[in-house]
């Protein structure tokens, strides 16, 4: 039997496919459909040559969800709340809420997903302590449902005042709706959000409508597809936070796959990193169209619930993955000022980069490094791309005329350093500014463009090791196949921690742990092999957020206050352990354990194995030409050590070794490059 993983990015589909009788895996890259992403996945299934019969799990990363809140292209939906509180997804926090925005002039904010006549208010209440004040006037219900019937909505959000605490009006609506709307499908933002703060819940219950109708559509299709062609066990996509989903809690809740694809690639880099032995680690995925970052301490990845996309919040559980519009597809261009800029506009995969000739005549990212020499014409796609090397050099002509004739290989130096440039500040965003030195940890660089640029990055950020694990360019795909099923619960208490009684969280965590238990073993896993994970909300007494403090079952009080004030030293630089602590929310993440694919350590080969480089060439490295070997990945012995400045080609990325690094090669394949003294 076979495992498949399919991740789409915004250049090229990925796919991974792991078997189990032979413990080998089977790589490809294709193009992405961007119109349509089912085609690619079919597309790509049928270029592998895998019978569907044979594979009993698929795993899905997807941007199918964050595409479609980017372009506006979601559902038509409508809007039932509290009476007075219609304009609250429109007034917000009278902020502006988009990256780079408070000094432009022109800026013109985003308009909600739900137009104002498109929101609906019912007379109820709930007291913030949970009381039902009001209850719902069915009446009242009836004459908004027959005002929304004329409206031709796809989908409906419900969100009332203070439901996180009591859900009783909200699932009264919820309930009463899908009986007399049984098409239409409903998100209550009790569900999708059972967490205090109006704005934040509204928002995100609002974007859960606006992409339900979109997902069901897409996995749907996708999944009609698959039982067309002989596999028919279920879709699974992938989660924000890092686990897998069923397609059916992916189409009640497609908010949770916003980050679907990056995720996995976390996952993936995680994945290796324990087997290379480390623990402290920031994961670097450079693809096409843009750069993730984030950082994992101790083998576990940063998670938040505080998140944008396009302006607009969305409170669920996410990893910490910070995006920055660079990547291979990244676009030079000089500005009024005469100035060189990249991205964040992108050639994406079509057209692509100017050496692709499919009409882009603009330089990329992807350009200067083929004028340059690190890239190969023959390098992406395992040698079924071919890059005109005439091409990118015409488009970098054309470029430097704009700039007083700068000589070529300075401004190809120029593109590739400020896309460094963009990169590195990503990183420091989720180090530095949060109190993590990245020079205590290992970069871990995959993407199609990752490897190629990861010696800069760690050049610029003091960083002396980079671990390049195998199967760079699909290790978003293989990270889907060694995730395990999450969930993620929340329970809010807003009580402060020193007046807690007695075995209170013990006991609200025993709840939600039978809870969670109950809802897996349906999904088909036994007590052994379920799993979970305990964290807290906390913050001091008067603070308007929270930081999650992991914990474990026994924790005392004090035990979880010094962990707090530990933790706020580190992010804020200060703490203030005399005065009260405030918890705000208990979180369960709960793992349904999956068997994971077993890469098996390689043979070392070093003493009798003859390997040869695969060419050479002449390559641009800090401001001069060095005759570089180039190496073909799969030919390179374990326990080698080779001398930059080598090249070391492979399906799918390029790795480039500059001078002053070296690099060697782990029992697992694995490369493993050091700064030289």
């Amino acid at each position: 039997m076979y495992t498949l993983g399919v991740d789409i990015g915004g250049t090229f589909t990925d796919f991974v496919l792991y078997s189990d009788k032979k413990g080998t895996v089977v790589l490809i890259k294709v193009q992405s459909t961007p119109i349509d992403q089912a085609k690619g996945v079919i597309d790509g299934i049928e270029e592998l040559g895998c019978p569907l019969d044979e594979v009993k799990r698929i795993v899905h990363g997807t941007t199918v969800g964050t595409n479609a809140v980017i372009e506006r292209k979601g559902a038509k939906i409508g809007l039932i709340t509290t009476r007075g509180f219609k304009d609250l997804i429109e007034i917000g926090r009278t902020q502006r809420l988009v990256p780079n925005s408070m000094f432009r002039p022109k800026f013109i904010r985003p308009k909600p997903l739900v137009p104002r006549h498109l929101r609906f208010e019912v007379g109820e209440r709930t007291h913030a302590r949970g009381k039902v004040v009001k209850k719902i006037d069915q009446k009242q219900l009836d004459r908004v449902i027959e005002s929304m019937e004329g409206e031709g909505l796809e989908s409906i959000a419900v969100c009332f005042l203070h439901s996180y605490c009591n859900q009783e009006n909200e699932r009264f609506v919820g309930n009463y709706l899908r009986e007399k709307l049984p098409l239409i499908p409903v998100s209550l933002s009790s569900e999708v959000v059972p967490e205090y703060r109006e704005f934040e819940r509204f928002s995100s219950a609002t974007v859960n409508a606006y992409l339900t109708p979109v997902m069901m559509k897409y996995l749907d299709c996708l999944e009609s597809d698959f039982e067309q062609n002989g596999y028919g066990k279920g879709l699974f996509v992938m989660n924000s936070s890092g686990g897998m989903l069923t397609s059916e809690v992916a189409q009640s809740f497609p908010i949770r796959t916003i980050l679907s694809g990056p995720s996995g690639g976390v996952n993936g880099a995680i994945y290796f990193a324990r087997q290379a032995e480390f623990s402290n680690i920031i994961t670097y995925d450079m693809g096409g169209t843009s750069t993730d970052v984030c950082l994992v301490k101790n083998l576990v990845p940063a998670v938040s619930s505080e998140h944008r996309i396009s302006g607009v919040p969305i409170k669920t559980l996410q990893m910490e993955i910070n995006t920055v519009g660079a990547g291979g597809g990244s676009i030079a261009w000089v500005n009024k000022d005469g100035r060189l800029r990249l991205g964040p506009k992108s050639a994406g995969s079509d057209p692509g980069p100017a050496s692709y000739a499919k009409g882009n005549t603009r330089p990329t990212i992807t350009d200067a490094n083929l004028f340059l020499g690190r890239l190969g014409s023959r390098s992406l796609l395992g040698g079924s791309l071919t890059l005109f090397p005439e091409l990118a050099k015409e488009s970098l002509q054309r470029l430097s005329e704009e700039l007083n004739g700068l000589e070529l290989h300075k401004l190809a130096e120029g593109i590739l350093q400020i896309g460094i440039t963009k990169m590195a500040l990503s990183i420091k965003e989720i180090s530095v500014e949060r109190g993590h030195d990245p020079r205590n940890y290992v970069l871990v660089p995959y993407g199609g463009a990752g490897p190629m640029h990861a010696a800069l990055i760690a050049e610029e950020l003091g960083i002396s090791t980079i671990l390049v694990p195998r199967f760079p360019g699909n290790l978003s795909a293989l990270g889907l196949i060694v995730s395990d099923i999450r969930h993620d619960d929340v329970v809010p208490l807003l009580i402060v921690l020193q007046e807690l009684k007695n075995n209170e969280i013990e006991d609200k965590f025993h709840e939600m742990k039978e809870k969670a238990a109950r809802v897996l073993v349906v999904e088909g896993f036994g007590s052994e092999k379920i799993l979970f994970q305990r964290s807290l909300d906390l913050r001091y007494r008067g603070q308007a957020f929270e930081l999650n403090i992991p914990v474990q079952e026994g924790n005392s009080l004090d035990e979880i206050m010094e962990k707090f004030h530990k933790r706020f030293q580190e992010r804020y630089g200060h703490s203030h352990p005399e005065q009260k602590v405030e918890l705000v929310n208990l979180r369960l993440s709960s793992f349904g354990v999956i068997d994971k694919p077993f890469l098996k350590p390689l043979e070392l080969k070093r003493a009798s194995f003859q390997y040869e480089k695969k060419d050479e060439r002449k390559v641009f490295f800090q401001g001069a030409f060095w005759d570089t070997p180039i190496f073909e990945r799969d030919f390179l012995p374990c326990g080698e050590i080779l001398n930059g400045p080598i090249i070391i080609e492979e399906s799918g990325a390029t790795t480039v070794v500059p001078p002053d690094w070296m690099v060697r090669i782990d029992s697992y394949g694995n490369l493993i490059l050091n700064r030289g003294s």
